[in-house]
């Protein structure tokens, strides 16, 4: 098959177009930059904007499926940037499928669009949609998802993927930043407990949307659906927040503050970087505040089941992995 991923160069997109080429699909990528690493796997790569409908068009013509994964991502920022990347995007993609006569859509979505200020604990398809939300991230991912899924009809199979904490080898994010704020010593324990979370190693989020995409066809089980993604072994919080920081060679946490304090220090944080000329986002929020103190883990039974799909890396292995493509270090 001939399968367009957008945002092939980020970390999951990188490694779902390493997968398709393994596996011996020809394989397109847009994004706004240049990934030379995908030109070495022999991936075609069109760059332009989610939000330019026309480039997006472009790069869907002649394939026969999406893999949707771009997204701008974050808790704090303008809300008219995320719904732009992210909802403008996302139905510029629908439109240009529908034109073009593509068939099949799978679409990155995030558990946040269900995640409340209270947590959720073995959450499944009945979980609804986020009412309180606190980032534009959450809103827009929302508005998107919905659009995904009220789109699968007789002529486009469409379904949406919620992985959860994706981790692993070339992460960008979530390791590089918990090491950046534990070597500067602003990162604290919060609250008192050690809530159970969910994480997903990236091998396994890659492999869950190839397994949608073979699965999708117009009457399909998973065709309009949204189902969550993790390793399905959720983890003490702080415990798994150790070991990434261990397997990066970074120190550990040594402060905790209450989560009350936390969520107030967000609260002032926010007020502070929406009166004020302050740039990048605030080093605390009300919604990371919640993330660090509620448990967050998910039922995948429905998506092993629909997608025929099963984790294949546990999260001890994923861990090795990316202590191993970090130089093998350890502690501080």
């Amino acid at each position: 098959m001939q399968i367009l991923v957008t945002g092939g160069g980020g970390f999951l997109g990188t490694a779902i177009c390493r997968a398709l080429v393994e596996r011996g699909d020809a394989v397109r990528s847009l994004s706004r930059g240049p990934h030379p690493a995908l030109a070495a796997l022999g991936v075609e790569h069109r760059r332009g904007d989610l939000a330019d409908a026309e480039a997006v068009a472009a790069a869907i013509e002649g394939v026969d499926a999406v893999i949707h994964t771009a997204a701008l991502a974050g808790v704090w920022g303008d809300e008219r940037a995320y719904f732009a990347a992210n909802l403008t995007g996302t139905v510029n993609v629908l439109t240009a499928m529908r034109r073009h006569g593509v068939g099949r859509l799978v679409y990155t979505s995030t558990p946040s669009v269900v995640q409340t200020d209270s947590g959720c604990e073995g959450g499944d398809a009945s979980t609804p949609y986020a009412l309180a939300t606190r980032t534009a991230y959450q809103r827009s991912k929302i508005a998107a998802e919905q659009a995904v899924v009220a789109a699968n009809g007789a002529d486009l199979s469409t379904v949406a993927l919620r992985p959860r904490l994706i981790f692993g080898p070339g992460d960008p994010h979530i390791a590089p930043r918990l090491a950046e704020r534990s070597r500067a010593g602003r990162l604290a324990r919060v609250g008192a407990g050690n809530p159970l979370v969910d994480a997903t190693y990236v091998d396994n989020a890659a492999s869950a949307h190839l397994a949608a995409l073979d699965r999708l066809a117009p009457g399909a089980a998973l065709c309009g659906r949204a189902y969550f993604v993790s390793n399905g072994e959720p983890w003490p919080l702080w415990d798994l927040i150790a070991e990434l920081l261990d397997a990066v060679g970074a120190p550990p946490v040594r402060r905790q503050v209450p989560a009350g304090v936390a969520f107030a220090a967000g609260a002032l944080c926010e007020v502070l970087w929406t009166a004020l000329p302050l740039g990048g986002e605030p080093p605390m929020t009300r919604f990371l505040a919640r993330q660090l103190s509620t448990a967050n883990w998910y039922d995948i039974s429905e998506t092993c089941r629909d997608l025929g799909w099963q984790p294949g890396v546990n999260m001890k292995e994923g861990i090795a992995r990316l202590r191993q493509a970090s130089g093998g270090r350890a502690g501080g």
